[in-house]
């Protein structure tokens, strides 16, 4: 089935169902879809290697999961209130997080990775943060990339369809019936058209985050996302407010978390002369004091505006000050210990430091001989990077680590446009806080009820009718703005250095509104003149130009949606502070940093914004959090829902 278009015949593919992103998610998806007897799905990307499943990590990621060992009293409620106690969560996608997070980790286990068991088969685990339980589990630094390969694995087995190096532009929607009808990709592969058209019945959107807003960035270079592309077929965003920001290395980009902190090490800034300054020295009077916030910065981990003050997080702020406001470069350095201490006098340390490091009997050395003992494979990591930290400083950044918001979905992780699902980062199912790890298991439990409702409610082949008026258009203007971007100058990797280092100035962890108000029209006008201004000089290029665009509307859509928040008056709240002049002091740093005090309503509203791309404008609306279900029941009586309706709604 073909469509002509300005003399070309382009390539029309049916499908039930395409599933966009190769990461954890999206082949979850595609998989559950398989078994449940739906033949014609399958997975479109622009990279089989590329995305943040495949390729981040930390020093031991983590996968959250109800408790399955010991005697934790746990629970599918119990869990479903942890979550649900992040705020801003929806209680119906934390009760479906926690009531399949053991059929999922399952999943996983039998497809081959291989989460440790003690010698009683117990799936022992540990705590993260936010986690009142020790749900947590993880494979090393890998553990996302592991889930990967062996669910890749699994839909090689199973024969789906992939087609790689596939880039989708548009998402074609019938506006009147508000539902999907299918996709618009640039063709990575095809050499005698540009762009191939997909009739879907179904699309799951499982593209990660969107990693290209950000300059400081832990999102691995070859992720960008595509979260503007589902804006601009009319998808509502969700709590776009929230994100988690940590520190981060910049070459190679990987947390710096847990152990990294944890053994100590110095941290270095070094001007435009060369010199070099352990600025932490300057704020903390007391040098154990230094010593022991380093600590707890890889203990508690994200930045937090509660620990902004006289916590932790005031670390990321002498980060954030050295590198953003004096412009300087920050380094951890592990080969010697901090402020010139030949020995460091553990018992000196505050008592959770000093009592962590001597159970683990690392109470002893300097940094990188701390770092060796208790996570050997974490110096490794680097030096399979190209970055040997016995050798040489690594480079930090207090970088965009997760975004927390992301399309609003239902509780079958469907968004407002019907037929059109999201699960995995891209979706906004977390809350201000959320328990770490627990993205994870979001992804894998998001697609299966994605699939489950696919597979009850969604069958058969797409209709055709009107589908070539609808797509007829969405491709003349695609194949509009390829050539003329073709004719222009090549500079699409230019823009996008530039619209990233505007966001992560203007709309990263540190916000004011007069600022958020000047990215917004900054990059109000980089759209409006996008197809002039934007060029490149190849094909290949060309994939570049549409992500640009993904990425200015990702940026404009969140930088609205922050700005709402701040004129209304909206306090620091999770990993972002809010400037203030007449707000918190926080000793030493008083002329950068005043901020308003952590927002502590428990019942914040969910705000939803949605993208008018004629208009070039955002509306935002407000409402309460959908409530925590009560869950369980009589068992006739939901046994004989089962038969009747699989219980999908």
């Amino acid at each position: 089935m073909t469509l002509k278009v300005q003399d070309k015949e382009i390539e029309i593919i049916k499908l039930n169902t395409a599933v966009v992103g190769s990461g954890a998610a999206g082949f979850n998806a595609a998989i559950r879809l398989k078994q449940m007897g739906i033949d014609d799905v399958a997975v479109i990307t622009e990279g089989i290697n590329r995305g943040t499943s495949r390729n981040t990590g930390s020093d031991k990621q983590t996968y959250y999961k109800m408790s399955l060992a010991g005697g934790d009293a746990d629970s599918p409620a119990a869990m479903a209130r942890d979550l649900f106690a992040g705020m801003l969560t929806d209680g119906g996608n934390a009760l479906c997080e926690a009531a399949l997070s053991v059929r999922c980790f399952m999943n996983l286990c039998e497809l081959g990775v291989e989460f440790p068991t003690n010698r009683f088969g117990e799936y022992v685990g540990y705590k993260t943060d936010h986690d009142p339980y020790s749900r947590a589990t993880s494979v090393g630094p890998l553990t996302s990339k592991q889930m990967t390969e062996a669910l890749e694995k699994k839909a090689e087995e199973l024969k789906i369809k992939i087609y790689d190096k596939s880039l989708v532009t548009s998402i074609i929607t019938d506006r009147e019936k508000n539902e999907v009808r299918g996709l618009c990709v640039l063709n990575g592969q095809n050499d005698k058209n540009l762009f191939t058209l997909f009739n879907c019945k179904n699309v799951i959107f499982a593209t990660g985050g969107p990693a290209g807003m950000y300059a400081d960035s832990v999102f691995p270079e070859c992720h960008t996302g595509s979260s503007g592309t589902a804006f601009r077929a009319g998808v509502k965003g969700k709590n776009l407010t929230e994100w988690q920001y940590g520190l981060a290395s910049v070459a190679p980009r990987w947390n710096v978390s847990g152990t990294y902190m944890q053994v100590l090490p110095r941290f270095v800034s070094v001007d435009e002369n060369g010199t070099e300054r352990e600025f932490l020295r300057d704020f903390f009077d007391d040098e154990y004091k230094a010593l022991s916030m380093v600590f707890l910065k890889g203990y508690q981990w994200p930045f937090d505006c509660r620990k902004a003050e006289s916590g932790s997080s005031v670390i990321d702020l002498l980060v954030f000050r050295e590198r953003g406001l004096l412009g300087r470069r920050v380094y951890l350095d592990f080969r010697s210990n901090p402020f010139g201490l030949e020995n460091i006098d553990f018992n000196r340390l505050d008592d959770a430091a000093a009592d962590y490091l001597k159970k683990a009997q690392a109470d002893f050395g300097t940094p990188i001989e701390r770092l060796s003992h208790m996570n050997a494979p974490a110096i490794e990591l680097y030096r399979e990077k190209g970055v040997d930290i016995t050798k040489e400083m690594l480079e930090i950044a207090l970088c965009a680590q997760h975004n927390n918001g992301g399309l609003a979905v239902d509780m079958w992780w469907q968004t407002n446009v019907s037929g059109l699902f999201a699960a995995g980062e891209v979706a906004g199912t977390h809350g201000v806080y959320r328990p770490g790890g627990s993205a994870l298991n979001a992804g894998q439990v998001g697609s299966l009820r994605a699939a489950q409702y696919i597979s009850e409610r969604r069958r058969g082949q797409p209709s055709e009718e009107g589908f070539e008026k609808l797509a007829e258009g969405v491709l003349e203007s695609e194949l509009k703005l390829a050539f003329a971007a073709l004719k222009n100058e090549n500079n699409a990797d230019e823009m996008t250095d530039k619209a990233r280092r505007l966001m992560s100035e203007k709309g990263g962890a540190i916000r004011s509104g007069d600022k958020i108000a000047e990215a917004i029209f900054e990059t109000e006008q980089k759209i409006k003149n996008f197809a002039a201004a934007v060029g490149t000089e190849s094909k290949e290029g060309l994939f570049d130009v549409f992500r640009l665009r993904d990425t200015l509307v990702s940026q404009f859509t969140y930088l609205c949606d922050m700005k709402y928040y701040a004129d209304k008056g909206g306090k620091s709240r999770g990993s972002y502070i809010c400037l203030d002049k007449n707000g918190l002091l926080p000793k030493g740093l008083e002329e950068d940093f005043r901020f308003s005090s952590p927002d502590k309503n428990e019942h914040p509203l969910i705000q939803e914004t949605s993208f008018d791309e004629q208009k070039l404008c955002c509306k935002t609306v407000e409402r309460e959090v959908r409530p925590l279900p009560e869950g369980g029941g009589f068992f006739e009586n939901v046994w004989r829902d089962y038969r009747q309706n699989r219980n999908v709604y």
